[in-house]
């Protein structure tokens, strides 16, 4: 059986309409059963699963003190996929950001959602859907959005964070002044906090390595620090997008033949590969990547992986951004490209699958 998220119950998704209903938003669904307070702080640690943080305690002794408890990520468990289940309140079907390369359709190419495009994909036509950050505004609720300034004109902040007052912050000691300054300036407000290190790190180094340990103290200093800041009558949330493994095996595309023949785009990521056919070759693909990956992936066409539920409701019009073919690596294993993406294929830490240690995020709590 395919571990697929809890959509509706516990994930990024449930969150982010749960801190707009406990601010007092009307229509949204407090799923979580958060405190009715008049301000909320997201404190989103890019990377840092819940499996990683219960391993390293020792590591984050402030953020080890807080209550918690684990959400599921959605899948695939990414960075754009998350951070786009938190940006509206939606499964990854609904909203449209179902991957990092994902399929243009009718257009024969890979949109790289984090890096876009130069242009030729409109951002807010691609992910159409209304932001929480827009609905918090609408209802009187203050919303602002704190990360490094260097994200602030991407494709993908315009997909997701529209709606917000997007601050720019680079560095923690700027993040946590921000972070006063916003809470502070509205008698209810919306904030949240962005910090991306600890994957970077967990990618170049692996998670759990002494680096990403090293930036995981530094991180438990910096939600120390929000919460030290946080005016009366604030909650203060600390989540992440996903976690991370360190596979021990990796298949690229280009050393198996079989696993390229009928294959147009291969997407996804290396933990969560969207393959998308040649006309006509779907079945056959869905064959030979079965089969070559038996007990070590789970591998589903497109109209099994909806029927499972992997992507939470799927609104028929996003269909085509969907691999014909989904390939999902369990234990030690990741499908690489090293020839169209040799970064990728050097990374140490990775992320994507259905699994625990990638699928489940924190959601720890203090208020005040």
């Amino acid at each position: 059986m395919i571990p697929a998220p809890r959509y509706g119950e516990a994930t990024l998704a449930d969150l982010s309409s749960s801190v707009l209903a406990s601010l007092g938003v009307p229509g949204e669904a407090d799923t979580l059963g958060l405190p009715e307070l008049p301000r909320a702080c997201v404190l989103l640690i890019d990377g840092m699963g819940w499996e990683l943080l219960r391993e390293h305690a020792e590591d984050a002794p402030f953020l080890s003190s807080l209550e918690g408890r684990p959400l599921t990520a959605g899948f695939p468990a990414t960075t754009v996929t998350s951070l786009s289940s938190l940006a509206t309140g939606l499964p990854p079907g609904e909203h449209g950001m179902v991957g990092t390369l994902v399929s243009v359709p009718g257009e024969g190419r890979l949109l790289n959602c984090l890096r876009w495009d130069g242009g030729r994909t409109d951002p807010q036509t691609w992910q159409s859907r209304e932001t929480v950050y827009a609905r918090a505004e609408a209802a009187g609720v203050a919303s602002s959005y704190l990360a490094s300034g260097a994200y602030a004109d991407t494709g993908f902040n315009q997909a997701i964070t529209r709606g917000s007052r997007y601050v720019a912050a680079d560095g923690m000691g700027q993040l946590v002044a921000r972070a006063e300054e916003a809470l502070k300036a509205d008698e209810r407000a919306h904030v949240t906090v962005y910090h991306a290190d600890l994957d970077m790190n967990g990618h170049m180094y692996g998670a759990g390595s002494a680096t990403w340990r090293h930036q995981l103290r530094f991180v438990d200093l910096l939600a120390e620090r929000i919460a030290g800041i946080l005016p009366a009558g604030t909650a203060l949330y600390v989540t992440a997008d996903h976690g991370m493994s360190n596979p021990s095996e990796k298949i690229d595309i280009a050393d198996v033949p079989e696993l390229g023949e009928g294959v147009a785009l291969l997407g996804g990521e290396p933990r969560a590969r969207h393959v998308y056919a040649e006309p006509g070759a779907a079945a056959d693909v869905l064959a030979r990547w079965s089969g070559y990956l038996d007990g070590r992936a789970w591998v589903m066409s497109r109209e099994q992986a909806i029927e499972e539920g992997v992507f939470g409701g799927v609104d028929p019009a996003l269909l085509p951004r969907i691999g014909d073919v989904i390939a999902v690596p369990y234990g030690g294993l990741a499908v690489i490209d090293a020839a169209a993406h040799p970064v990728e294929a050097l990374m140490v830490g990775m992320h994507g699958s259905l699994v625990p240690e990638e699928q489940l995020v924190p959601l720890l709590e203090t208020t005040r």
